[in-house]
């Protein structure tokens, strides 16, 4: 096995992305369960600045931050399984969608705390970025990439399956009536590597639940 660790948490959607594109290279490597609410030695040595997982430590050298790790794995062992496409615009593009979710994950998150009166604000909001996604990101497309997952897929969808966890927290029903990009999570979660990887929406509302009471009622 390569001098290669994972630091990282079951319920991150963060972590689960970067164990996906391991398994899709087919790289070994050591998998280092954190409990952030005593966060480890080894973490806070690691990362420093935002004391976050993952982190991915190669050779000795830390990597931080999700879709950064994505790049630097897909880089460091290219001759494997392409994460971000080979073709320099078709790569551009995959670095924009990314970075378009990534700016907006605030606003789906906001929808913890939405009361009764803004509620429906905050929905129709996100119905607005999800249709804006379909359309323009996806396509017509069976993934983000093409006929196969790649980056786009593993930073979106693990996304999605956090939030599924939300709706469900919430009891309301948002990304389903987004029937192409419904369909295509679909593909997603029927993806061997994402079905080894991704805690199921039971696991995680199970998790998040005793919080959300806590905080929200």
């Amino acid at each position: 096995m390569e001098d290669l660790k994972l630091i990282g948490v079951w319920y991150s959607p963060f972590v689960c992305r970067v164990k996906c594109a391991l398994q899709l290279k087919g790289v070994k490597y050591e998998y280092i369960e954190d409990d952030l609410s005593n966060k480890s030695d080894l973490l806070l040595q690691c990362n420093p600045i935002h004391k976050k997982v993952p982190v991915l430590v190669h050779g000795g050298k830390p990597i931080v931050e999700s879709l950064i790790i994505l790049e630097y794995i897909d880089e460091t062992w290219p001759d494997k399984y392409p994460i971000l496409p080979k073709d320099p615009y078709e790569r551009s593009k995959g670095r924009f969608w990314t970075k378009f979710m990534e700016d907006k994950e605030l606003i789906f998150w906001s929808l913890v705390q939405a009361t009764e009166e803004t509620k429906e604000e905050k929905i129709n909001e996100i119905m607005g970025i999800l249709k804006t996604i379909e359309e323009h990101g996806l396509g017509d497309k069976k993934f983000f990439g093409g006929d196969d997952i790649g980056f786009v897929d593993l930073a979106f969808g693990t996304f999605v399956r956090w939030f599924k966890g939300v709706e469900e927290l919430k009891v309301i029903k948002i990304f389903e009536t987004c029937t192409r990009l419904h369909a295509w999570f679909e593909r997603f979660n029927e993806v061997p590597v994402v079905k080894e990887n991704l805690p199921s929406v039971d696991e995680l509302v199970a998790h998040y639940k005793p919080q959300y009471l806590m905080k929200y009622g």
